[in-house]
């Protein structure tokens, strides 16, 4: 990565949000401390101005040893530098199994939203992750799905991957839970449908349960009726 933006991470850090944040990130060695603002209006500079020069070196540099914001960073220009989408897409090809924590995936997929104007290529791009045996690409599929595309064409298709999706990686399942209760919110009687007869695990399947009965949009007779399904 070039030095120039490694000091100016150098330059964001607090020592309080460090010790925070690692609190946050079990199993993360390497923090500098920076927040989500601070990292968001870095992209941004950096989407500026010549951004294809920062993610090819940055991508080609990234490793076990580099620090969680320059990760992060580096996706987060990806979604907030113009390109077309095929370009996008070989930056992403690039960066997504770099994704070793929930932060940087969720972080980053929420910003996204290019996906959810051209659906019908990034949808089918998402789905080609449904087969990976990698904790974070199953957790960022799911939770790009659930953050641009619970709507009226997808939400059949989201169900049916929570409900076959199949890793034992703690992340995975809570994405999979949250994403339920995302498509509880939105599609309450479908997404009953699903959690009455679901093939997922015990975990999973309370943990979706839990989620949607700590929602403030749903109502306490529903979150009462739901207890019941708890396995």
């Amino acid at each position: 990565m070039q030095e120039k933006f490694r000091e100016k991470l150098y330059g964001l850090a607090e020592t309080d949000y460090k010790e925070f944040n690692q609190k946050l990130l079990p199993g993360v060695r390497h923090v500098l401390g920076i927040r989500l603002p601070a990292l968001r209006k870095l992209a941004k500079e950096i989407a500026k101005e010549d951004f294809r020069t920062y993610l090819d070196t940055a991508l080609d540099e990234l490793d076990q040893d580099s620090f969680h914001e320059e990760i992060m960073l580096t996706g987060l220009v990806i979604g907030a530098s113009k390109m077309d989408r095929e370009e996008r897409r070989r930056y992403l090809d690039r960066f997504v199994p770099h994704i070793q924590n929930w932060a940087v995936c969720d972080s980053c997929v929420n910003s996204y939203k290019f996906m959810k104007k051209e659906p019908d290529y990034w949808f089918p791009y998402l789905l080609g992750y449904r087969d990976s045996k990698e904790e974070f690409e199953l957790r960022y599929m799911i939770v790009a799905m659930m953050s641009h595309f619970v709507d009226e064409e997808h939400i059949d298709e989201i169900l049916r991957l929570c409900n076959e999706i199949r890793h034992e990686g703690y992340y995975t399942k809570m994405g999979v839970a949250w994403a339920i209760q995302v498509c509880y919110v939105k599609f309450p009687e479908k997404t009953r449908a699903l959690l009455e007869n679901d093939d997922m695990d015990q975990f999973t399947h309370n943990k979706a349960l839990q989620k949607i009965r700590e929602s403030y949009r749903v109502s306490r007779e529903e979150k009462e009726e739901l207890k019941l399904l708890k396995r």
